[in-house]
Formats: C-alpha cells, structure tokens, sequence
C-alpha cells in the first residue's frame, strides 16, 4: 500500500481515537487504540520495534524502540505532552534517519483538538 494512503489511515485513526477518548490519558492507551483500529483496517502494525544504532561496523542496540510501525512504511511516534518540543521532532527525525525509513507521524493526543497534535515528516 501506498505510504501516503497509510499514514491518511493513520491520521483518520488518530482522530477517531482521539474523538473518542480525549485528552489525558496515558500514551499506552492511545497506543492500544489506535493499534485497535489500524488492524481493524488491515494495515500491518508492529508495536514498540527495536531501532538499533550503527556505529562503524558495529550494530549495537541500546533500547531505542518505534512506537509504532504501519505496513513497514511509515513511523509512528506517539506523545501525551502538554506541547511538542523541538527535541520530540528530532527523535522521530533520529528515527527516519536510522530505519531509512522517510515518511514519519508524530502524534500528541495531549491536545483538545487533534489536529493541533499532528505532525508530518518527509526526509
């Protein structure tokens, strides 16, 4: 599928789950909804991927994990956040660059509307 068809599917979950609960609540709860509804779309989902580094020949995994994975295509990082920060962009910019990965979401669903907690990357 389409990176860009996946991360709309993406976003139009977000809303819904967002619609549905609102803001406050922990970032595993939206991460199990939001899962909850991109499978129920048939999109393939991998939550909290490990993202090892490499440094010269060496691959070292030292703890960094995706949040979430959809259809292998795109990045999902997920916030609870009173606002996102410079160091929130760089993390899933970090992300991008080490999965080779281009396209990126990241989500605060610590917002009243969540179109205000949606952000878009392409590198």
């Amino acid at each position: 599928m389409d990176k860009n068809i996946v991360s709309g599917e993406i976003v139009d979950s977000a809303l819904k789950v967002h619609k549905t609960l609102g803001p406050g609540l922990l970032e595993s709860a939206y991460e199990a909804c939001l899962i909850y509804e991109l499978i129920r779309k048939k999109l393939v989902v991998r939550s909290q991927v490990e993202l090892p580094i490499h440094y010269g020949d060496v691959k070292l995994n030292v703890g960094y994990r995706i949040d979430l994975l959809v259809s292998n295509t795109v990045i999902v990082e997920l916030k609870t956040v009173e606002k996102i920060l410079p160091i929130h962009e760089a993390q899933i910019l970090s992300y991008m660059k080490l999965s080779g990965l281009n396209l990126g979401l990241l989500l605060n669903f610590n917002v009243l509307r969540i179109r205000e907690g949606i952000r878009r990357f392409i590198i």
